[in-house]
C-alpha cells in the first residue's frame, strides 16, 4: 500500500508539472486501518492554479494507467479522491476537477470534499507532497459533522441490508462511526469505532458487531460459508443499530 501511495504521488505530481500540488492522504490508510479488498486509499490533491484540459485528461485515467508506469502498483485501483484547484475549494469557484470514486471517474466543476474528508485532513491527514495549505481549508463545525452523519444515515436506512459482501458488515461499522462522531464531535477509523461501540454497549446485536469487527480485521473470513450466510441475514441488526443512531441525532434536534 505504501509503495502504491508513493507511486501515485509521483505520478500525480508529474502530470501536474510544472505546478507544485499539495497532496494529502486521509481516511483508513492514514488512520492505520487500511484493509486490502475492503478499504480505499483516499487522496486529495490541491493545485495552486487551474489544470489544463490535457492535465485533467491524463489524471482522469491515472488509476488504470499507473500499473503501466509502475508494474508493481498493486493498489492503484483502490485510490479514490479528487484533484482540484485550491480556489475551487476555498472560494467555491467552478473550476475543472478530477474525481475518482468507487464506481468510476469523471471530470467535473462541481466537486467539493465532504465534511468528513475536511475533518480528517485537519486531524491526522498526511501531507505527501507540496506546501501544506490546510490552514486555508474550511474546518467543519460539530453541527456540520452531525448533519453529515444524518445524511449518511439516510443511505444506511435506504440501502443497509444483509448481503454476501463485506459491505453488509460495513453498514454496522459505518453506524458505529456515525455514533462516535455525534457523541464525540470527532471522526475515527471504522475498526476503532466498532470497538468503542461494543465497549459502550450501544449495538442491540452485539454478536453481529463483533463478527463485523472480526471480518474487518480479516476480510478472508468472508470466504467461509457460515460467515457469508450470517452477512446475508444482517438486515435486522443493521436496522436496529441505525435506530440507535437516529435517536442520538434526534436528541440533538437533527432529523434523519
Amino acid at each position: 500500500m505504501q509503495q502504491t501511495i508513493r507511486q501515485m504521488t509521483e505520478a500525480i505530481t508529474a502530470a501536474l508539472a510544472p505546478m507544485e500540488p499539495s497532496i494529502y492522504l486521509y481516511g483508513s490508510a492514514a488512520q492505520g486501518d487500511f484493509r486490502p479488498g475492503w478499504s480505499d486509499i483516499d487522496l486529495l490533491a490541491l493545485t495552486p492554479a487551474p489544470m489544463t484540459a490535457h492535465q485533467a485528461q491524463t489524471l482522469l485515467t491515472l488509476r488504470q494507467n499507473l500499473p503501466v508506469i509502475y508494474p508493481n502498483a498493486t493498489y492503484a485501483r483502490a485510490c479514490e479522491g479528487a484533484i482540484l484547484p485550491l480556489e475551487a475549494l476555498t472560494n467555491s469557484t467552478p473550476l475543472t476537477c478530477v474525481y475518482w470514486g468507487t464506481s468510476g471517474q469523471r471530470i467535473t466543476t462541481g466537486y467539493a470534499p465532504d465534511v468528513f474528508c475536511l475533518w480528517q485532513l485537519h486531524h491526522g491527514g498526511q501531507l505527501l507532497h507540496g506546501p501544506d495549505v490546510r490552514d486555508t481549508l474550511p474546518k467543519p463545525t460539530p453541527g456540520e459533522l452531525h448533519q453529515g452523519v444524518a445524511q449518511h444515515l439516510q443511505s444506511i436506512l435506504t440501502h443497509g441490508q444483509g448481503a454476501r459482501s463485506l459491505y453488509a458488515f460495513g453498514w454496522l461499522l459505518d453506524t458505529a462511526r456515525g455514533l462516535y462522531t455525534v457523541m464525540n464531535n470527532a471522526v475515527i477509523a471504522k475498526t476503532a469505532a466498532g470497538e468503542w461501540a461494543l465497549a459502550q454497549g450501544l449495538c442491540p446485536d452485539a454478536a453481529a458487531l463483533r463478527l463485523a469487527l472480526a471480518v474487518r480485521r480479516n476480510p478472508a473470513l468472508m470466504q467461509q460459508e457460515a460467515v457469508a450466510r450470517q452477512a446475508e441475514g444482517l438486515t435486522p441488526a443493521i436496522a436496529g443499530f441505525a435506530d440507535v443512531l437516529r435517536r442520538e441525532l434526534l436528541a440533538r434536534g437533527i432529523r434523519a
